[in-house]
């Protein structure tokens, strides 16, 4: 029997691009090859760059009313083929198929309501003689470097208000998940002028390539805290503008006055939505001792109700780690924290493939400095830790070099709020969690980020601030 793989090819210039070598692409529920895309040399870059370059001038002359009218056809096309694409996004990701589904509705709404946006000019000040005004120019060539985990709509935050303030943009999928940003690509063609959006695929040498080339004037990135770094360490070689989206190890505080049946529901999706692979899901959860039992009773027994398996099938509700090398990173993960003797009171065995799955695994008060506490494992195991003082889990939260989410849980909404101010995170919700908007900004403190995104702040970072000064006296 001859396997059929997708045939998908990248977009360069308006027009379909393949090439000579080629990239496998595997199904995280089977293991199994699903197809070979482009895997993009620096001559492909160099043309991708260039034919950025040659449309950059009439892209960013174009009325930016104009601009969001293509944007919003754009959002129109990718609902109109939001199966295919989530069919293609739940083989590659391993999400099960209502959330995949979920994820392309939220990238078209996204780009929509990111249209409706303007960095107005303003006029600082004026009098007889001077007015001085600001408004925002774009920089350029953008370079938009995805991540594995929400490879359509993190993609999105970086297309919609690059293009929507005037520049063009190269975008580089994960090489575990490109079939869905190649195939937006060739969506794209028919839409925009040629060289405004591009999509290469390639590996990790393409996202090096990207970060260090002169001609790309900045890169938005969303990824790990260390592949972060480097990417600020090439970024300099030419001062280029940067937006960095890094990890986290966010934390949940449950205060005494919640009612535990009544928030385990809440409180167990916002640790393992996505298989827990999520940069702002809870990572660790910090439950006062007055109710911990309790709480940890209820969230076990809730927890053995979700069904973990392939996407394909309509009954799971999790799916599989998306990659090999996060999957061995969550088992020996798993591993040490076994034999570390921590009380492990559920999952924990992880069953031999096909497929890289793990079980929803729960650690009852592991040691603050356990492996288990202070790494971000992105993936489905969640140490849940007694409290008794409250000086003392805010002092245990902020004892971390990342912040980028948390949130506080509680009855007591000026005690909440009290405490949720002194985290040291860019978000933290009340009685809530990972809830983002195109209106809200959203970025890290410490080392889970550098800029924002999505508000007017983030699209104020795809532009250079201008100021011109007149004077108004005329020259003899």
């Amino acid at each position: 029997m001859t396997t059929k793989y997708f045939e998908l090819e990248m977009t360069i210039n308006g027009k379909a691009v393949v090439t000579e070598k080629r990239l496998p692409v595997i199904n995280p529920a089977t293991e199994q090859i699903i197809a070979y895309v482009p895997d993009a040399n620096q001559l492909e870059l160099d043309k991708a760059v260039k034919s950025a370059r040659t449309a950059f001038p009439g892209w960013a002359a174009t009325d930016i009313d104009k601009r969001a009218q293509l944007l919003n056809t754009f959002a129109d096309v990718l609902l109109s083929h939001k199966e295919e694409l989530a069919n293609l996004f739940s083989l590659e990701m391993g999400r099960p198929l209502a959330g995949a589904l979920d994820e392309i509705t939220r990238a078209s709404y996204w780009i929509k309501e990111t249209t409706k946006q303007r960095l107005d000019r303003k006029i600082i000040e004026e009098n007889e003689t001077y007015r001085v005004e600001r408004y925002y120019t774009p920089l350029g060539i953008v370079g938009a470097i995805a991540p594995w985990n929400f490879p359509v709509l993190l993609s999105i935050w970086k297309v919609a208000p690059a293009l929507l303030t005037g520049n063009t943009i190269i975008v580089k999928p994960s090489p575990y998940t490109p079939l869905t940003a190649l195939k937006i690509g060739e969506l794209g063609r028919k839409l925009f002028p040629a060289g405004v959006l591009n999509v290469l695929s390639g590996g990790d040498d393409l996202g090096k390539w990207m970060t260090e080339h002169s001609d790309i004037n900045k890169i938005s990135f969303t990824g790990s805290t260390a592949t972060g770094k480097k990417v600020m360490q090439s970024a300099a070689s030419n001062l280029k503008r940067i937006t960095l989206e890094l990890g986290g190890n966010d934390a949940a505080i449950v205060l005494p006055d919640v009612e535990p049946k009544k928030v385990v529901e809440k409180l167990f999706w916002t640790a393992f939505r996505n298989t827990a692979q999520v940069c702002i899901a809870t990572k660790r959860m910090y439950v006062h001792e007055d109710i911990y039992d309790e709480f940890l009773t209820e969230l076990v027994n809730y927890a053995k109700t979700i069904k973990v398996g392939d996407g394909a099938d309509p009954s799971s509700q999790l799916g599989p780690i998306q990659n090999k090398m996060q999957f061995e990173k969550v088992k020996d993960l798993i591993e040490n924290t076994k034999k570390s003797g921590a009380d492990i009171v559920l999952g924990g065995e992880v069953q031999k493939g096909p497929g890289y799955f793990i079980p929803v695994t729960i650690v009852n008060n592991p040691p603050e400095d356990s492996r288990v506490v202070v790494e971000e494992a992105f993936g489905p195991i969640l140490p849940v830790l007694k409290y008794k003082d409250y000086e003392d889990v805010i002092e245990r939260v902020n004892n971390t070099s990342l912040g980028l989410g948390g949130s506080v849980w509680g009855r007591d909404l000026e005690l909440a709020y009290s405490i949720a101010e002194r985290l040291e995170t860019g978000t933290v919700w009340v009685n809530e969690s990972q809830i983002l908007s195109p209106h809200y900004p959203f970025g890290g403190h410490k080392e889970s980020g550098f800029g924002i995104e999505n508000s007017l702040d983030g699209l104020s970072e795809y532009t250079n601030s201008k100021t011109v000064m007149i004077n108004k006296k005329k020259m003899d």
